[in-house]
């Protein structure tokens, strides 16, 4: 993937990593749509807004209409409603699995005709450490975003032979607005989008972009025990 010449999509592109994205993209040659609810919000110069929520099926057939030239989509928008999955509010559980999974998968249904139809390219969908691994204050988050990681291995097979190839970022907390109320340590979203747009262009599958989700990683063979040892 050669983002100099691309032409990309970025999803969330109005603030946060979305917009450390679009900034680094642009800056390595490329042509980039910011999908935002309000386009009115993105402000990066040389960025095209695209009005896009991506749990309105109307709103992305249009982006995806709009946006025909694309062939590098990256999917990063999302929320996370720190809900309780025991005792939180069940329509923020929808509200998550409907962003994370849902708005994902319809936008991808949507720009995969587009891309296929540009000789192919990349898509890649922002996940998280907490695909791998969760902890209750997130696991409304965490439960989206591990559907969502297993939506991408499906579409990553299926997608291939179609010249489309399906990366997957996982990355902990980032200084967002999103982490805002975070005091555990957090990366650098300019950095991290750096490694990112690396990995694209490297035509990595899976791009794991801090230490914390290295070694989370890492943990998966460990089982139950080696991801959650405070358990007796």
């Amino acid at each position: 993937m050669k983002i100099a010449g691309s032409t990309a999509l970025v999803t969330g592109a109005n603030r946060g990593f979305g917009r450390h994205l679009a900034a680094e993209l642009l800056a390595r040659g490329a042509t980039v749509y910011a999908g935002a609810r309000n386009p009115d919000s993105v402000d990066l110069p040389g960025v095209t807004p695209v009005r896009l929520d991506i749990t309105d099926p109307a709103s992305v057939a249009a982006a995806a209409k709009l946006a025909g030239d694309v062939n590098l989509l990256i999917n990063n928008a999302g929320i996370d409603s720190r809900t309780d999955l025991l005792d939180g509010d069940l329509d923020l559980v929808r509200l998550e699995l409907e962003t994370h999974y849902i708005g994902t998968l319809s936008t991808i249904r949507a720009f995969v005709p587009v891309i296929a139809g540009n000789g192919g390219g990349t898509i890649l969908n922002v996940l998280s450490v907490l695909s791998w691994v969760n902890f209750p204050k997130h696991a409304a988050y965490g439960a989206a975003k591990s559907a969502e990681w297993a939506m991408t291995n499906a579409l990553r097979l299926q997608l291939a032979e179609r010249g489309v190839r399906v990366a997957a970022l996982h990355v902990g907390y980032m200084d967002t607005d999103m982490a805002a109320t975070v005091t555990d340590p957090k990366s650098d979203p300019a950095a991290i989008a750096k490694i990112t747009v690396d990995g694209v262009e490297a035509d990595a599958y899976e791009i794991v972009a801090d230490d914390i989700s290295r070694r989370v990683q890492a943990g998966l063979s460990g089982g139950v025990a080696a991801l959650y040892p405070q358990l007796p």
